[in-house]
């Protein structure tokens, strides 16, 4: 089983949707805790970001078997969610993610592919 994640990051509420923004961002914490519980996916962490400048106000890491991931990611439910999610929130973005085993095998190959380039 080899381990993945996703990485699911957003910007500000749209200005005058932001009650709809938490309505949704609840609705993704119920998913995600329902995915965790069926065994879809290992675990899931949300984080908000304090005030820094940037358009990055939180994120949420999800972390599982990969190739159940990928079969998440395409999963009607999914694309549903992330389409609200667009419509409240600024900045909204899914991105594949290397985590554990995954990580060590990326910059093993990394390393492997630049003593090759030289």
């Amino acid at each position: 089983m080899a381990m993945g994640a996703v990485f699911i990051g957003w910007g500000p509420a749209v200005r005058g949707r932001e009650q709809k923004a938490l309505e949704v961002f609840q609705e993704a914490v119920q998913y995600w805790g329902r995915m965790q519980q069926q065994g879809e996916i290992q675990s899931f962490e949300p984080v908000a970001l304090e005030p820094h400048g940037g358009d990055l106000n939180g994120f949420c890491l999800i972390k599982g078997d990969a190739d159940k991931l990928a079969r998440l990611r395409v999963s009607n439910e999914f694309i549903a969610l992330n389409t609200r999610a667009q419509m409240v929130v600024e900045n909204f973005g899914v991105a594949g993610a290397f985590v554990g085993e995954g990580l060590q095998a990326l910059f093993a190959d990394f390393g492997k592919q630049a003593a090759a380039l030289g």
